[in-house]
């Protein structure tokens, strides 16, 4: 029986010494999306706005155009309210501004009235609170013209006949009348004048002025009382 010398144990090869199996480069399986290192914030907002509908940006801008108009028509008179017809939640929402004092309670408030406004058409409103403008315009240059005459026919008798060719079928004797009135009003002391001869002729005055320039606007009758 033939003995079969084995090899000892500094021959035999050791596991760690074997050659690393090759399985060619490693694949990456995970899927990444391409990247552009030079997209802006621009860009961004650019594609935001290629959606269908008005952006936020916009939006805002609108609320905040329909806050201001909302201030615009607190100014405007009753008078004037009334033939726009608006929807009685706004008309109230208006009227309740108006007696807002606390400057944090009256942002909110109009705030609210901006979003109420987007149920309406604001067009119409723009446009009276446009005329309301012109008119309170052409009723305050009534005023100080009114204001030079008196103070004209008050000082220089060559006025009172200035003022009577300018408007013509005016009563010459009750104008007469009242300047001189005025004129001895104006001679007293200061704690003996009434003041109701002074009012009363600025009244005529405006009367006189509105009558040759029928277009303008009546003017409000405490503003005359100076």
């Amino acid at each position: 029986m033939q003995i079969v010398p084995q090899p000892s144990a500094e021959q035999a090869p050791s596991p760690r010494c074997q050659p690393p199996i090759d399985f060619g480069p490693a694949q990456n399986t995970r899927r990444t999306l391409p990247q552009n290192p030079m997209r802006t914030q621009e860009d961004t907002s650019a594609e935001d706005e290629d959606f269908d509908g008005p952006s936020k940006s916009q939006l805002k801008r609108e609320m905040t155009e329909l806050q201001v108009l909302g201030k615009e028509l607190m100014t405007l008179p009753a008078s004037r309210i009334a033939p726009l017809n608006l929807p009685e939640i706004l008309a109230d929402a208006l009227k309740d501004a108006k007696k807002i004092t606390a400057h944090e309670g009256l942002r909110r408030q109009m705030q609210y009235i901006g979003k109420l406004m987007r149920r309406v058409d604001p067009e119409p409103l723009r446009q009276a609170v446009a005329d309301f403008k012109l008119g309170f315009a052409k009723d305050s240059l009534a005023l100080h013209q009114s204001e030079r005459w008196r103070e004209r026919l008050l000082a220089d008798d060559a006025a009172l006949q200035d003022f009577i060719q300018e408007h013509a079928g005016i009563d010459v004797q009750q104008l007469r009348s009242l300047v001189r009135a005025a004129r001895k009003d104006a001679a007293l002391a200061p704690e003996q004048r009434s003041g109701r001869a002074f009012r009363d002729l600025f009244q005529f005055i405006k009367t006189e002025e509105l009558r040759i320039a029928p277009k303008a606007e009546p003017v409000n009758d405490d503003d005359a009382d100076e």
